[in-house]
């Protein structure tokens, strides 16, 4: 999908006049997604940003223009990409590593600053964390000690459960390590573990209902944008077989997944302004470091934990940030 405008504060696609002033230049940004411009998840990351910026100064129509595009295969992030780069942007801009892996070789010049990349070191995006060297920085998703606390709260929210299906998406490399966390603690929780591959809705939508076909169980969400833009889907399979399931961020609850537990994501890309607004005025990526989230979010939804026959335990209720009724 391709858009030319930029989602503004109210989550809704407004277009920007190209206004010049005469004493600056408008600096243009181009941002790229994989996931679909009219998502909820996108409008809401794009008002964060544009609150942002505004905060720095940065004025959409008077001194900034964002060019954003999404794409959910990998050749159409790629055209997507060449696109935003034969625009000359000053700055570059990924939100997941499903974009970002297609956006840094595409550069090794333009700056670019990317959100919700779990780890941008091991996948060779970056040298180092404190360091990154290149031409990127920003700010990473989660650590994957993260996966393991999603196991942890499948068997705190439905201790009979023996079974659990991981979603994945294999072609992120991050989701390696975080399903190798998950195997690591399975053990100890009594877990027996199943991996579900896919990069596409319709494999999911096999993987689920096989894995629920061959007996009880519940489901394990890792992050990826194709999970995310795929979560009703993913919510209502869960639904249907009658799956407890754990996912990684507030938009699945929100949803109506049972339960949540991941970073702030929309603080992360308030804060993608200020690395923009540096880089804007001179600052380069490599002297930059990439920092990691400093706030995770529990959300329990008790409408879905009813409708599967689940009593919440006080103890978790009480740490939850927030319970949807």
């Amino acid at each position: 999908m391709r858009r030319r405008d930029f989602l503004g504060a109210l989550g809704s696609v407004a277009t920007w006049p190209a206004l010049t002033c005469a004493q600056e230049r408008v600096k243009r940004i181009g941002w790229i997604s994989a996931i679909d411009l009219d998502d909820s998840q996108t409008q809401a990351r794009a008002a964060a940003l544009h609150r942002g910026l505004e905060k720095l100064g940065w004025i959409d129509g008077r001194n900034i223009r964002v060019e954003l595009r999404s794409g959910s295969s990998a050749e159409t992030l790629r055209k997507n990409i060449a696109e935003l780069i034969a625009l000359s942007p000053d700055v570059l801009l990924s939100s997941g590593a499903a974009s970002f892996q297609h956006l840094l070789p595409a550069t090794r010049t333009i700056p670019i600053v990317f959100a919700n990349v779990a780890d941008p070191v091991g996948a060779g995006f970056i040298d180092s964390l404190a360091q990154p060297g290149g031409n990127a920085t920003g700010f990473l998703q989660t650590e994957y000690s993260f996966s393991g606390k999603l196991a942890e709260l499948l068997k705190q929210i439905a201790p009979a459960v023996t079974r659990a299906a991981v979603l994945r998406d294999p072609t992120i490399t991050a989701s390696i390590g975080h399903f190798a966390v998950v195997q690591s603690v399975a053990p100890s929780l009594g877990l027996d573990i199943r991996v579900v591959n896919g990069r596409e809705a319709e494999e999911f939508d096999r993987g689920i209902t096989a894995f629920a076909r061959s007996g009880p169980g519940g489901l394990i969400v890792l992050s990826g944008a194709t999970a995310s833009a795929n979560r009703r889907r993913i919510i209502a399979l869960a639904e249907q077989y009658k799956l407890p399931a754990v996912y990684p961020g507030r938009v699945f609850a929100g949803a109506g997944g049972l339960v949540s537990y991941g970073p702030d994501n929309l603080a992360q890309f308030e804060q993608m302004a200020i690395y923009i607004d540096r880089i804007l005025k001179g600052a380069k990526p490599a002297d930059l470091p990439v920092q990691a989230p400093t706030k995770y979010e529990l959300l329990i939804n008790l409408k879905t934990a009813k409708t599967l026959g689940l009593a919440v335990p006080p103890a978790l209720l009480a740490r939850a940030d927030e319970v949807i009724e």
